[in-house]
């Protein structure tokens, strides 16, 4: 018993070691992008609030930005995004479980641009987005 926790402990103490020399796995590099904590966005209907939608948004940078000095910048963006939901719903005609993608994505790229400064924004993608529920198509 004694001779397992020995070859145990010495077995630790060698992996710990080569991994504090750089033996372990590189790190990753973080990439030019800010990826925006979900946000729920609201789905609004001749004045009534119909849904929520859940959305994943991607600011991609430029070759020049600092991506980790935006990257401190994301509740800022994140804010924008919430501003302009409420302002003008990004509602999907005939679809109150998904947003209107190409339209948030114009609206986040002057806002991100105006946040980041000029030069720093390439464009902004909608990676995911998910309905609190599953709501009927609107009435004809």
């Amino acid at each position: 018993m004694l001779r397992r926790a020995l070859l145990a402990a010495a077995l630790s103490l060698t992996s710990t070691a080569s991994w504090a020399a750089g033996g372990g796995a590189p790190p990753k590099d973080p990439g030019q992008y800010v990826d925006l904590l979900p946000v729920a966005l609201p789905i609004v209907a001749e004045g009534r609030l119909v849904n929520y939608v859940f959305v994943y948004v991607r600011i991609n940078l430029t070759g020049a930005a600092l991506p980790n000095k935006l990257r401190e910048r994301e509740p800022h963006f994140r804010d924008a995004l919430v501003r302009a939901g409420h302002r003008t719903p990004f509602t999907q005609a005939g679809d109150y479980n998904k947003i209107d993608a190409a339209k948030l994505a114009a609206t986040m790229m002057r806002e991100a641009a105006a946040i980041a400064g000029p030069g720093q924004v390439r464009s902004v993608v909608v990676t995911s987005q998910q309905p609190r529920r599953r709501v009927g198509a609107p009435r004809a």
